[in-house]
């Protein structure tokens, strides 16, 4: 079938695209140049809220991934702005988009963050925990009610709560990695704090596995390894594989100093144990559901026979 994407140049819209027409789809990103270039392009701008609907029709699902980088830059009042606007008015626009089309498409998969939940510390968060709080969960909360339209209209919308995605072509595996390998890496502050990973390729697989007319799953989606680790432990396993040492820990004025105190706690020094009990219960199997296996296979850094 036909899947729109928007989204497409980031990191996991760059790995989706081949993996969509590995599994027989015909990818459409949606991007912002008018005219769009070629006949798998279809232009729209959220800020502005123009989009080419009619080339969406006949669409078989969609896939929604764009939105300012959280991470991109200090959280100022103006990049905060950004970064909630991005988010609601490009999810409206595509929702209420394709739920006015003559033919909708049968699914909707949303991007959404397990910044949803907030710092939570050891608690065992699944899809059924209450939002957390902070200026994350506020974003999120206001992300997944802008899908609503494409709900109302029928179309089935998992959201997906995408944890921390490990890879070594972007997000935070890339921006670690040169220290680490220099073996100047270590754990923020005590370590103690949870976090919640997946690899790229799992993530990618559980897209496809929403977007399968076969599934059923609605609702928020966590997609995250079934596996946790403490920052300790991520910091020890990652120079582990990379057989350098890891023993002086970050304080937190570091990175608050670098990134902004906000930005910094809630990337950095947050908690958030996230389990996928959804993607879990509906029979989807994890490629690489422990650290290490996921890191000696995106690293090539295979376990000494």
């Amino acid at each position: 079938m036909d899947v729109a994407v928007t989204g497409a140049s980031g990191l996991i819209g760059t790995a989706l695209l081949p993996a969509l027409r590995a599994a027989g789809h015909r990818p459409v990103r949606l991007v912002r140049a008018t005219p769009a270039p070629g006949d798998d392009a279809v232009a729209w701008d959220p800020a502005t809220g123009q989009i080419d609907a009619a080339s969406l029709e006949g669409i078989g699902a969609v896939v929604h991934l764009a939105g300012a980088g959280i991470a991109d830059r200090r959280w100022t009042p103006e990049h905060k702005a950004a970064v909630l606007d991005s988010r609601v008015q490009g999810t409206s626009l595509i929702a209420r988009t394709i739920a006015g089309l003559a033919t909708p498409p049968g699914v909707l998969v949303s991007g959404s963050a397990i910044g949803f939940y907030g710092d939570r510390g050891d608690e065992v968060l699944t899809e059924a925990s209450p939002r957390g709080e902070g200026f994350l969960a506020d974003v999120v909360v206001a992300w997944e009610a802008a899908a609503a339209p494409a709900e109302e209209a029928g179309i089935r919308v998992p959201r997906i709560r995408t944890g921390i995605v490990l890879s070594p072509d972007g997000g935070a595996l890339k921006k670690q990695l040169p220290l680490f390998k220099l073996g100047l890496g270590g754990r923020f502050g005590k370590g103690a704090q949870w976090q919640s990973w997946i690899s790229l390729p799992d993530e990618v697989a559980a897209i496809l596995h929403l977007l399968d007319p076969a599934c059923t799953v609605t609702g928020p989606v966590n997609l995250t390894a079934p596996n946790p680790v403490t920052n300790r432990e991520l910091t020890k396993t990652l120079a582990g594989v990379l057989h350098r040492p890891a023993v002086l820990p970050i304080p937190r004025f570091g990175p608050a100093l670098l990134l902004g105190g906000e930005l910094a706690d809630n990337l950095l020094f947050g908690s958030q144990r996230v389990r996928p009990t959804v993607l879990e219960a509906d029979g989807f199997a994890f490629r690489h559901a422990t650290l290490e296996v996921a890191l000696r296979e995106l690293l090539g850094r295979p376990a000494a026979a």
